[in-house]
């Protein structure tokens, strides 16, 4: 919630900065299901950002003690780790991140056109 600091600082678990970084294992799972339908690369997308939400959320409660993140009064969570209201947002940050890929690929083939 915003409450008046117009510059939105926060604050966030240092642990996190690794967990955020195995996003970019989502570049070769893309290249393998670039052949499917829209919603099924969403659902794919979305079944694995949960598992790593919910592995590593586990592995930080069994390691620290506590995990970073709760969803404990969540009507749909799982663990209090994970919470399924999240499908969505899941999903559209999947083809997000594989949209991002697709430029990122394209700039940097134009990159090397331009070396040659």
């Amino acid at each position: 919630m915003i409450n008046g600091d117009i510059l939105l600082r926060g604050t966030t678990c240092i642990w996190m900065f690794p967990i955020y970084g195995l996003a970019v294992f989502l570049e070769p799972v893309h290249n393998r299901i670039r052949h499917l339908p829209l919603i099924v690369r969403g659902g794919i997308y979305m079944v694995l950002i949960f598992a790593v939400e919910l592995i590593s959320g586990l592995l930080l409660r069994l390691v620290l003690g506590e995990c970073p993140w709760k969803y404990v009064n969540k009507t749909l969570s799982i663990c209090g780790i994970i919470t399924l209201d999240y499908a969505p947002v899941w999903i559209v940050y999947g083809i997000l991140f594989e949209k991002i890929h697709d430029v990122i690929a394209c700039i940097e083939k134009r990159i090397n056109r331009n070396d040659n």
